[in-house]
């Protein structure tokens, strides 16, 4: 029974070691007040008794009392053990002991996640000609989101699409492209890539139609793109494969790790400090880096959320909060 109170004892001061980590010496409960004397003494002594006579008996060592105050309504005493010195309590009628305390207000203050702060229009970085990059995945919903909004501004403001550039996310393995969601995904990054590069007059109708169904053929069709120039695309490494690789290159440059992320003018944006997944926060944010702003930008745009996925429409139902990513 001896032995066992022993072990028992020599845990609990190893839990004091722990909570000194968490308590350091400016972490003291409020009101306390120190009172080295009468009743609180004598209370503090019995502890120091207890511990010499239960917890330290037969280990060749002595705990005494350093000093003694109130705490929170109990005794707050700080005990010498050889070297060193732990901070213990006592409740006021000397019944219970807590071999350690802990500051719970001050953990609580001290890892509560600080908020990032909205950036505003003057916090973007600003650019004669601003180059607003958004990197995407062609089969992530929310990739398709952000380029229905693309789709959506460059349809209604065609002077900005200059400014834009829709770029993939991947790598190349083995001299294939690879992608998050496999291969059928990493090559319709390709085929995107390869209008956007050799047949751009073609790049925004196609992702028009793309958005909608995902129906590759007709909508290379109905983009009048040139199919045997594509293919040739596709499968040159010196062409198709060169071309992604500038946009892993740039994702990696950042960082870039979901889809969809917004680079502006080579700083990292959130479209949510502007409004969210609108075509009008997609506006606001590359008109905010123009050195001087065009008066294009004063042309309004719908403020609707829009859809994420393969949609007939810019806006579906249940679509409104959606704000996800993929990663």
């Amino acid at each position: 029974m001896k032995e066992s109170l022993r072990k028992y004892w020599n845990l609990l001061l190893a839990i004091i070691l722990i909570a000194a980590i968490f308590i350091g010496s400016g972490s003291q409960m409020s009101g306390a007040s120190s009172i080295f004397s009468g009743p609180s003494k004598a209370v503090a002594q019995k502890a120091i008794d207890f511990i010499n006579s239960n917890g330290l008996a037969g280990e060749g060592q002595t705990a005494t009392l350093e000093e003694v105050k109130e705490v929170s309504g109990l005794y707050e005493f700080k005990l010498k053990i050889g070297d060193q010195e732990y901070t213990s309590y006592v409740t006021k009628d000397g019944k219970i002991l807590f071999t350690s305390g802990i500051n719970m207000a001050l953990i609580s203050q001290q890892t509560t996640p600080t908020t990032v702060a909205a950036k505003t229009c003057t916090d973007l970085t600003k650019a004669e000609k601003p180059l607003l990059e958004a990197f995407v995945v062609s089969q992530c919903p929310f990739g398709v989101q952000m380029q229905r909004m693309l789709v959506e501004m460059v349809k209604n403001i065609p002077q900005l699409a200059q400014f834009v550039k829709i770029e993939y996310l991947g790598s190349i393995e083995n001299g294939k492209v690879t992608s998050m969601h496999g291969d059928e995904e990493a090559q319709e990054n390709l085929r995107q890539v390869c209008l956007r590069e050799e047949q751009p007059d073609t790049f925004w109708t196609y992702l028009s139609c793309h958005i909608k169904k995902g129906d590759v053929d007709s909508c290379l069709t109905e983009a009048k793109a040139d199919q045997v120039k594509l293919q040739s695309c596709l499968t040159d490494p010196q062409k198709g494969l060169a071309y992604i690789q500038k946009d892993f290159e740039r994702q990696n440059q950042f960082g870039v790790t979901g889809s969809p992320t917004l680079v502006l003018n080579d700083s990292e944006v959130s479209e949510f400090d502007f409004g969210g997944r609108t075509a009008e926060a997609i506006k606001t944010v590359l008109c905010c880096g123009f050195s001087q702003e065009p008066g294009v930008c004063s042309q309004k745009l719908t403020t609707e959320q829009a859809a994420t996925s393969y949609s007939e429409t810019y806006q579906a139902s249940g679509s409104s909060n959606a704000s996800g990513g993929c990663n």
